[in-house]
């Protein structure tokens, strides 16, 4: 019999109170200071932000204390080249905008890196948005998605009618993946309005929406979404996050107004919530709709209404039970964990598992998100991107089962990351060294912001936190703008995704902004570190090996990732994983625990190269690019 959701939400509540008491009488009391300070100092409060008629006035914000860093070794010198135009990209993002402040117009900007012609180069689609109906300033020719091939050298072509995907609506994110086991990524566009599926015809694209029954209503707004095999029965089931109920009409109804500017874009606590949609695969090109009988709707105890306001999704094997499971960042609301029973339905443990809210028990405005095992140990942590004058959230597994804790502050991302307001984030290794690292995308909703708070400002650089591991007291210490090259560009960051356009072993980035250009920035490390790329073909139908997660030990320590691509915010990552070897010349071993279960440990590797291995039914096959 399943428990009654209200008891378990408040049961749930009354140990989450308990595991965060606990946890404050082991705080150190440099910890607690900084927490004083933090709340003292000003908090996110959209209300107060943009309520109807009410005055702003600016106050000054005191940042928590910076934890000082003790260092033995320097930042690593990487700068990060804006080549967009040089590579071939001309594609500028339209949001519709045209001064009825329609809440949409922030939100938008998914991108997605993907092999769509298996010559395993990565190619590049920009999720646009388009006007309004009966917009007074509609463009002409009418916006549409852009799709680039890539040459393999990181130069890109416009290949966007050629592929199917000259198609204009109001979109938001994109999911990659092969959902139908042709050996050809397929992509799911989410927007406000119906979303859309193109499968993957050998290069070309066609809309398979109608037939796959995944289009939503068309009174939903969808953001992020991944494929993801939740019941491991080989093929892709579809995760879609929902945002807020919201219509023009309600918008305008609301009417959200800054004093001494007038019109504004209205904040998501006035908005109702909505429910995800989870679709199971049937495996023959058609998807049912589970969302009610999986456990994925969760309704407020006290009103019975839903609750989610979710803008992003991030799958991850949380316990390392074969099971997929996700978590979801909502915005002003709770986070929710939904732990994969293993028997077709989930259970939401945020509550129970310390990821729902922040360290003082408030729901946070949160946007992008990303899971890894940073630390090259066994704790996993899950990364938020905030509102303004938020921190980002950086929830550590504690070595108890599946119990977390905010550990933002110790790692040192505290202070830095209250200053902006992020989108996109994600845990890459920028600098080869073999740990993983931090990059969040960031840029305000509101083009005026500025004249209402002086400290905040619309475009905003994207940050780069560098790890070092056991180096310093300190997991991440933010590089300085100066020191990252074209990175540090002000834009209205939001979504943000990496792969190797160039071939040359390290990653670069793409960040895109609302209403305008995105950038294309490569790489530029000379640090001559060890490298190796791993991709992953499974058996039929998840060719792509999608959950598949893999190990590797160089000198003795052990790097682990998930082949996941979505993650960050509306985005999805390239598919082959990145392990950087620092100086360490040689590999011990790498180990594959493919969807299915199966486990197999090989030490045919080779360094500085792709390294593709294929799955057989008993063995795999190892071979260099």
């Amino acid at each position: 019999m399943r428990e009654n959701p209200d008891k378990r939400f408040n049961q749930a509540a009354v140990r989450a109170n308990d595991a965060r008491i606990g946890r404050g009488f082991r705080w150190s009391v440099l910890v607690f200071v900084t927490l004083v300070i933090m709340v003292a100092g000003g908090r996110y409060v959209w209300q107060r932000l943009l309520a109807p008629s009410s005055t702003v006035t600016e106050q000054h914000i005191e940042g928590p204390v910076k934890v000082e860093t003790s260092r033995t070794a320097e930042i690593p010198a990487v700068r990060f080249s804006d080549i967009t135009k040089q590579a071939g990209i001309s594609f500028v993002h339209s949001n519709g905008a045209d001064g009825e402040k329609l809440l949409p117009e922030t939100m938008g900007g998914g991108v997605a890196f993907l092999d769509y012609d298996n010559d395993n180069d990565p190619d590049l689609l920009f999720i646009n948005s388009s006007d309004w109906p009966d917009s007074k300033t509609a463009s002409s020719p009418a916006a549409t998605m852009s799709f680039y091939r890539n040459d393999g050298n990181g130069r890109f072509t416009d290949v966007t009618v050629a592929a199917g995907l000259d198609v204009s609506f109001y979109g938001m994110g994109v999911a990659t993946g092969d959902y139908d086991g042709d050996g050809f990524t397929d992509l799911f566009i989410t927007a406000v309005g119906t979303n859309r599926l193109y499968r993957n015809n050998n290069g070309t694209f066609h809309d398979t929406t109608g037939i796959a029954g995944v289009a939503g209503s068309d009174a939903a707004w969808s953001t992020s979404a991944a494929f993801f095999d939740y019941d491991n029965d080989g093929d892709l089931d579809l995760f879609v996050a929902n945002y807020v109920q919201w219509s023009r009409e309600i918008d305008f109804e609301l009417d959200f107004r800054l004093t001494g500017i007038g019109r504004a874009y209205g904040p998501p606590t006035t908005f109702s919530g909505t429910y995800p949609y989870l679709y199971r695969n049937e495996g023959d090109g058609s998807f049912t709709d589970i969302s009610a009988v999986s456990g994925i709707q969760v309704n407020n105890p006290a009103t019975g209404q839903p609750v989610a306001k979710a803008l992003a999704v991030a799958v991850v094997d949380i316990d390392l039970d074969g099971w997929q499971d996700l978590f979801v960042a909502n915005d002003t609301v709770q986070n929710f964990l939904y732990h994969n029973r293993g028997d077709g339905t989930f259970s939401e443990e945020a509550v129970e598992l310390g990821v729902a809210f922040d360290r003082n028990g408030n729901a946070t405005g949160a946007m992008g998100v990303d899971a890894a095992w940073y630390r090259n140990t066994d704790e996993l942590g899950l990364a938020i991107g905030n509102f303004a004058n938020e921190m980002t959230s950086l929830y550590v597994s504690q070595g108890e089962a599946m119990q977390f804790a905010d550990e933002a502050i110790s790692d040192g991302l505290a202070a830095a990351t209250r200053r902006v307001l992020s989108f996109g984030l994600f845990f890459f290794d920028y600098d080869l060294d073999g740990r993983l690292d931090l990059l969040q995308a960031n840029g305000h909703l509101e083009d005026q912001i500025n004249q209402v708070q002086p400290s905040q400002h619309y475009r905003q650089p994207a940050q780069l936190f560098w790890n070092c591991g056991d180096k310093c007291k300190n997991t991440f210490i933010e590089v300085a703008t100066e020191d990252t090259g074209d990175l540090a560009k002000p834009i209205v960051g939001r979504g943000a995704t990496y792969a190797d356009i160039d071939a040359d072993g390290d990653l670069d980035v793409v960040i895109t902004q609302i209403g305008g250009s995105p950038l294309l920035l490569r790489n530029d490390q000379q640090l001559d570190h060890q490298w190796l790329r791993v991709r992953l073909v499974g058996n039929h139908p998840n060719h792509e090996a999608i959950g598949a997660v893999v190990r590797l030990s160089a000198s003795g320590v052990v790097q682990q990732r998930q082949v996941l691509p979505a993650r960050s915010y509306l985005s999805q990552v390239e598919l082959p994983l990145t392990f950087g070897l620092g100086d360490t010349a040689a590999v011990d071993w790498l180990e594959i625990r493919w969807p299915d279960g199966s486990t197999h440990r090989t030490h045919d590797i080779h360094v500085d190269s792709l390294n593709i291995f294929e799955q057989t039914d008993t063995t795999i096959h190892a071979s260099e690019e």
